[in-house]
């Protein structure tokens, strides 16, 4: 298990580059990260990274909601040791945090999941494969190493190509499968439709896919359909072209003449997501792996206790970043209820709207396990690839230690909800 470097260090190293007139380069206070990263990156990538479902309530309030807890600082107490370490599902983690799975990261960055991934195993902080990732998890795998990871599972149409993924993340070193609940279908997302913009037609982030045994048989069966509809022929369609036979595996001449980019796309779209999803899928899992199964995308306290009953083992409190339903309720007032149904029994992980070491604090507080980020690590590799994504992780353990530590705590069990107040 890494151990992160003290916070202590790491603020002074800070000051002292200051002398000679150097800043961080990746920042640290969570609002200009994001406005420096709009600032590198294309109009419709900043839409798909940092844009939600509808009028984006649901953003506002993952972040607003936050604001309803105060924590409350105990002083005689000695925090002059401290140990961020946790165990979760037999990991030992340097720290109660996780990255979330972030499609399409070769919008932010060419280097994409490897540098992500790279990032993730210097810290030793467990990374969840994207199921809509821009590198094949095999080799995102190869370079991290040993380090600790698991795979996000989207439940395609196609249930032989569900078997080969899970088959996949086990054999290439995940520890555990998290089957996304929330994404039956794409949400209402505004920013992207303004911009007529969907990075899958495009023949970006289906890596997974296209790695495939099973995708590419599927690829192979299917006829050509002279009738389906032609896009207008101009500079927009024909860099959509390039970009969708670049991005499939092989020479992109052969890809333009064999059909098999522009099929590989069709047919991801057809089945990447099922809405018939149930209960009944999840039990099925269960005979297609040993690996822990996490349940993410769970919002209500009645779903949690019965994931617990159908031996489910863990659960992401997680609304997709407020990128499905516009309105919905936030992540950290959803997170008590479930942490009161699910009663300790299995880990509850929490997601969306984390942009600070106090927000970690609030979330374990409220009963969560651990916690992950999403946006914030994107927009790290957005300015310094693999170096920024470092940065953004270990600028959330050194946060997280100098509240845990001067709240008056030295570990992560430390934290209770007698560390919160509600806020006037």
């Amino acid at each position: 298990m890494t151990t992160p470097p003290s916070a202590l260090a790491h603020q002074r190293a800070i000051y002292l580059a200051g002398v000679a007139g150097e800043r961080p380069g990746v920042p640290l206070d969570p609002a200009v990260l994001e406005r420096e990263a709009e600032k590198r990156l294309s109009a419709e990538t900043f839409a798909y990274i940092a844009g939600g479902a509808g009028a984006g309530r649901t953003i506002a309030a993952n972040r607003d909601d936050f604001d309803r807890w105060r924590i409350v600082p105990r002083m005689l107490n000695d925090v002059s040791e401290v140990d961020l370490s946790t165990r979760l599902l037999g990991m030992d983690l340097p720290a109660p945090l996780f990255l979330a799975p972030l499609g399409v990261m070769e919008l932010a960055h060419p280097e994409s999941d490897k540098a992500v991934g790279r990032a993730a195993a210097k810290h030793g902080v467990p990374l969840i494969f994207s199921n809509q990732a821009s590198r094949p998890m095999e080799e995102v795998a190869k370079a991290m190493g040993g380090a600790p990871r698991w795979f996000q599972l989207y439940w395609s149409k196609n249930e032989e190509l569900v078997k080969s993924f899970v088959t996949r993340a086990e054999n290439c070193g995940c520890s555990a499968i998290v089957v996304t609940l929330d994404t039956k279908m794409l949400g209402w997302r505004v920013k992207d439709l303004d911009l007529a913009y969907l990075p899958f037609l495009r023949g970006k982030g289906i890596a997974q896919y296209t790695s495939d045994p099973v995708f590419a048989r599927l690829i192979e069966k299917m006829p050509d359909d002279p009738d389906a509809p032609k896009p207008k022929i101009n500079l927009n369609s024909l860099s959509t072209l390039w970009q969708m036979i670049n991005a499939y595996p092989g020479k992109p001449l052969d890809n333009l003449k064999s059909g098999r980019a522009r099929k590989a796309v069709k047919l991801f779209t057809e089945i990447y997501t099922n809405p018939t999803l149930n209960w009944e899928h999840i039990a099925r899992l269960r005979g297609y792996t040993k690996l822990p199964i996490i349940l993410k995308g769970v919002l209500h306290p009645d779903e949690a206790a019965r994931a617990v009953e159908e031996g489910v083992d863990g659960l992401i409190v997680s609304n997709h970043g407020g990128r499905q339903v516009d309105g919905a309720v936030s992540t950290i007032a959803a997170l008590p209820a479930i942490a009161e149904a699910v009663k300790g029994r299995i880990p509850v992980i929490f997601d969306s709207g984390v942009r600070t070491g106090a927000d970690m604090i609030k979330a374990l507080a409220l009963g969560a396990s651990a916690v992950a980020i999403g946006r914030p690590y994107a927009y790290g590799l957005a300015l310094a690839g693999e170096e920024g994504v470092s940065e953004v992780i270990r600028g959330f353990l050194s946060d997280f230690e100098l509240n845990l530590r001067l709240a008056g705590g030295t570990r992560p069990s430390d934290i209770d909800r007698e560390w919160l107040v509600a806020a006037p």
